[in-house]
C-alpha cells in the first residue's frame, strides 16, 4: 500500500489508520518523514518526477493518491502539481501492476451549483476556481487510465475535512476524521471496482451532495455536523441562488491568482 502526500493532513489519518493493517506501508511526499515502525517505507521526492515516482509504487498493490496543491493557485502550477502529478502517479501504477488507485478529487468541482440543488457525481462539473478545474482534469485522468488500460480507479470528491466544522458551510461540507478514513478504506477494499466517483461527505444534515454512490460502494458515513451547529457563529441564510462553493466560487478568489 502506498500514500502519495503522506505528510498531509488526511495523509497523517490514513496512515494512522492503516499502519496496523498492511504488511508494508510506502510514504511519499516532498517533505522529509521517518518511518515510525518497521512496515513503514518513506520515499521523499516530488510527484513531478515521473521515474521517481514509479519506482517508488514496485510491489505496491494499492495507491491512495492525496498529494498536490490543495487551494486555489495559478493555473500553471496546478496544472504541473495536481494534473502531471496525477498522470505520474497513474503511469506508474500501469507500469508495476498496481490493483487500485484511490484519487483525492474535490467537492469544488461542482461549486457553482446552487445550495438548493443536491448533486450527484453523475451531473456535469461546474468547478468553482482553478483548482476545482484541475481536480475535474484528475478525475478524467483516472477515468482514462480505467477504460483504456483496465486500472481500478475510485475518485473521491472530499468535502471540509476538518477535526470539528469551523465555519457555517461546513454544515453541509463537512468531512470527519473518521469518515475521511472509513471512505478512503472503503475505496481501497471496496470488490469489483472498474471506476467509480464519490463523494467523501459526513452524514451532515444540510450535506449538499447525494451520497448513494458511497453506500453502493460500501461506506455510510456515521458523524453530522448539526452536533457543532450551537457553536459556530450565526450568519445569514444563504440565498437560493448562492454557489455551494461559497468563497471559493467568488471572481476575487481566483482572480489574486492570475
Amino acid at each position: 500500500m502506498a500514500i502519495t502526500g503522506a505528510a498531509g493532513r488526511i495523509g497523517s489519518v490514513v496512515r494512522a489508520g492503516l499502519r496496523d493493517e498492511v504488511a508494508r506501508l510506502v510514504l511519499i511526499d516532498r517533505v522529509g518523514l521517518t518511518a515510525q515502525t518497521p512496515t513503514e517505507d518513506v520515499h521523499q521526492l516530488d510527484l513531478r518526477d515521473a521515474e521517481a515516482v514509479t519506482a517508488a509504487l514496485k510491489g505496491v498493490d494499492a495507491v491512495v493518491h492525496l498529494g498536490g496543491i490543495p487551494d486555489e493557485a495559478p493555473l500553471p502550477d496546478l496544472l504541473d502539481g495536481n494534473v502531471r502529478g496525477t498522470h505520474h502517479v497513474l503511469e506508474g501504477a500501469r507500469r508495476q501492476g498496481v490493483r487500485r488507485v484511490v484519487l483525492a478529487s474535490s467537492n469544488r468541482v461542482s461549486g457553482f451549483y446552487p445550495v438548493t440543488e443536491t448533486v450527484t457525481h453523475e451531473m456535469p462539473a461546474r468547478p468553482d476556481g482553478l483548482y476545482g478545474v484541475s481536480k475535474v482534469a484528475v478525475e478524467a485522468l483516472g477515468r482514462l487510465y480505467a477504460d483504456k488500460f483496465g486500472l481500478s480507479v475510485v475518485c473521491l470528491r472530499i468535502g471540509s475535512f476538518e477535526d470539528a466544522p469551523s465555519e457555517r458551510r461546513h454544515l453541509s461540507t463537512w468531512l470527519s476524521p473518521r469518515d475521511g478514513f472509513g471512505f478512503i478504506r472503503t475505496a481501497l477494499t471496496a470488490p469489483d471496482v472498474r471506476f467509480e466517483t464519490v463523494y467523501a461527505v459526513s452524514a451532515n444534515l444540510r450535506r449538499f451532495w447525494d451520497t448513494d454512490a458511497g453506500a453502493n460502494l460500501g461506506y455510510i458515513p456515521v458523524d453530522d455536523a448539526e452536533a457543532f451547529a450551537s457553536r459556530l457563529a450565526a450568519g445569514p441564510d444563504p440565498a437560493e441562488s448562492d454557489p455551494q462553493g461559497g468563497e471559493y466560487a467568488s471572481a476575487e478568489y481566483t482572480l489574486r491568482h492570475m
